[in-house]
């Protein structure tokens, strides 16, 4: 059989894969595996191109950490099944004995306490992060159901930062007005579905009440933020420069927001967000939603034509430790969304005098950005004749 059989019927065996995705939940130690591994003593036509070998087996310690997640999975279901008799206290000593089995095994260790809840918690938090892929991510969904179900929050937000996300996440951080959470699952879940993604236009578009204290946890996020970039101006070091360039772009980013709009810029400066997705959003929009999505884009629009000098920082994050600048919408993005809206509901939004007054701000503001960008072409064109001519001078 040749190579490309062998990779077809690999990618085919659907149920092959599942069961062996489900037997070893974990990232295998694969120096050991492979060390092991010898040809087959009767395989021995060396004009093969793939050669079987035996002696395939995991290690004993990923063997052992499996059969934990195992245990501790079946464990953890049967007290489930009886919630009332189930508080956070028991629960939180019984992750952080499996967690601390974990750690001996792998050989990490964590300064760990467990005396509060508090403690407890801090503990499991530290050694989650630790851990990474030495649990199952069928373990990590059943520690973050129990955390959402007995509203561990610092538990949760650890989970989210690993990526890890469990059936009806969003819609019961949605029920929950988990403003904050909702944002860290926007900037670190890869894979949310499009319908979990109305869910969180909606949300942030009409603010449910009982929303605000955590969107105020957002607001001070970009409030904390900007006075950061503000301090690395002041130092006056080779990195000021920098600092000026995102204090400007955090400043056009938090100033005249409110706070949900806040949560907004997280969703726009997704690459998560596509043409499609957004498609999809708008269409199960209501009007008052698409209104406030109409305001929101427009201020950016207006942000941008009176502080043409912010610009985006993909640098400031890493050197300045300014993680904000990565999520404020650029000026493509907000035009190419915004004429999405257009395109696709101008026939709708005409029809009522409230759009009607957004829109002719929006058509003065794209005016006048478009005049801007004419002349920038029209002075680009000098700047490059100039130097077809600087160049053809110093040739000759």
């Amino acid at each position: 059989m040749s190579l490309l059989e062998l990779i077809t019927r690999a990618a085919a065996d659907s149920e092959n894969s599942s069961l062996v995705e489900s037997k070893y939940p974990i990232i295998l130690n694969g120096t050991s595996i492979i060390a092991d591994l010898k040809p087959e003593k009767n395989n021995t036509d060396d004009t093969k191109l793939i050669k079987r070998v035996q002696g395939w087996k995991i290690s004993e310690t990923d063997a052992e950490i499996i059969e934990s997640g195992n245990k501790f999975t079946k464990k953890l279901n049967k007290k489930l099944k009886n919630p009332q008799s189930f508080d956070t206290h028991e629960f939180l000593g019984f992750l952080n004995s499996f967690l601390k089995k974990i750690m001996e095994k792998v050989g990490v260790s964590v300064a760990v306490t467990n005396q509060s809840d508090d403690d407890l918690t801090t503990s499991s938090c530290l050694m989650l992060e630790k851990l990474g892929g030495f649990i199952g991510k069928d373990v990590l969904c059943l520690i973050m159901e129990t955390s959402l179900s007995l509203e561990i929050w610092e538990v949760l937000k650890t989970l989210i930062f690993q990526g890890v996300v469990c059936l009806d996440l969003i819609e019961i951080l949605v029920k929950k007005r988990r403003s904050d959470l909702l944002c860290l699952c926007i900037k670190h879940i890869s894979d949310i579905q499009s319908s979990d993604l109305v869910s969180v236009f909606k949300y942030f578009l009409t603010p449910p009440k009982g929303s605000h204290s955590t969107m105020m946890n957002v607001r001070k996020d970009w409030e904390n933020q900007a006075n950061l970039a503000i301090e690395k101006i002041g130092k006056q070091n080779e990195k000021s420069l920098l600092a000026k360039e995102a204090s400007v772009l955090l400043m056009i980013a938090y100033d005249g927001f409110t706070s949900s709009e806040l949560c907004l810029h997280y969703l726009f400066a997704s690459s998560n967000l596509d043409l499609l997705t957004l498609s999809y959003c708008l269409s199960r929009l209501g009007g008052t939603e698409m209104l406030s999505l109409i305001k929101y884009l427009g201020k950016w629009l207006k942000k941008y034509e009176k502080f043409p000098q912010a610009c985006p920082c993909p640098k400031a994050a890493k050197k300045l430790g300014l993680k904000a600048c990565d999520w404020v919408p650029s000026l493509k993005s907000v035009v190419k969304y915004l004429g999405l809206v257009l395109d696709e509901h101008f026939s709708k939004l005409v029809l009522y005098t409230e759009f009607q007054d957004e829109l002719r701000l929006i058509d003065g503001v794209v005016k006048s950005l478009a005049c801007g960008a004419r002349l920038c072409c029209s002075v680009a064109d000098v700047v490059e004749n100039l130097k077809v001519e600087v160049k053809s001078q110093n040739g000759a």
